[in-house]
């Protein structure tokens, strides 16, 4: 069966795939990110856990530029996020260009922001007709793959408000897949839904997992963090206070404010 995640082997550059360096984020007077530093490698699941206002999903929201950064140097796969470097100076990059960029990467948010007046298979079929300038036909049939992969494949004529939100989310993951991205990242793509169907998206975060699929996942499923996850980040009033293997961090934490957060969660 073709793997409908992978993007080709040449389109990595064999260092990590996301690289931060000193990322500050700040909205007015308030520092949401107080200098950022981590890496995430091709195919890893690399997880951000902490209390919520810890800076989690705004870090996440700078991979793809929809937040600008104040400081720091952002990487994915090798190229400045937003940015281009001339000589010692950073010249911001076009909306455009932009865009361009951010077709690489996919993003699953809390809410499931699916079009309400399209199908699940429209929803799935609309970036790739739009931007990619795919045929429609080309982009059905593509499409119909991605919801059979998601598991659903029988639903493909049904609007959102006709599925379960584990259903609409799972549609979520399908419409961002469908662009192939090299990069998926994950806003806590289960805290909306009711505790019965978060299993059924863990599942299919699970295969894209097995499938060498590179994510980054804010979460607060410790279980999937400890099973799946190949590294964990303890963020905390904008700073990464541990960080580790998932299983080492969740089981044997380093610092007295993880341990405090887990006590709680755990």
């Amino acid at each position: 069966m073709t793997d409908l995640t992978k993007t080709p082997a040449d389109a990595h550059n064999g260092g990590p795939m996301v690289k931060a360096e000193g990322v500050h984020k700040s909205y007015g007077l308030v520092e949401v990110l107080k200098g950022i530093d981590l890496e995430v490698q091709q195919s890893e699941v690399f997880c951000l856990v902490g209390p919520s206002g810890s800076g989690k999903s705004t870090f996440l929201r700078c991979i793809n530029h929809l937040e600008k950064i104040n400081g720091g140097r952002l990487w994915v796969d090798g190229e400045l996020v937003g940015y281009r470097q001339r000589g010692d100076k950073l010249h911001e990059l076009k909306d455009r260009e932009v865009a361009l960029k951010r077709r690489d990467i996919g993003m699953v948010f809390q809410r499931f922001n699916l079009f309400p007046h399209m199908t699940a298979v429209e929803n799935v079929m609309e970036a790739p007709v739009q931007v990619k300038r795919e045929s429609k036909a080309a982009a059905k049939e593509h499409a119909m793959a991605l919801l059979e992969r998601v598991g659903l494949s029988d639903k493909a004529g049904n609007y959102p408000s006709q599925l379960s939100g584990g259903q609409q989310q799972r549609v979520a993951i399908a419409r961002a897949l469908a662009m192939k991205p090299k990069l998926m990242l994950f806003d806590e793509p289960t805290s909306a839904l009711d505790p019965e169907l978060v299993g059924e998206v863990l599942d299919v975060m699970r295969g894209l997992a097995e499938e060498g699929m590179t994510m980054i996942v804010v979460t607060h499923e410790m279980g999937f963090a400890r099973e799946v996850g190949d590294a964990l980040v303890f963020m905390d009033g904008g700073v990464v206070v541990e960080s580790g293997n998932p299983r080492d961090v969740l089981t044997d934490p380093q610092h007295e404010r993880t341990r405090a957060f887990l006590s709680k969660v755990l």
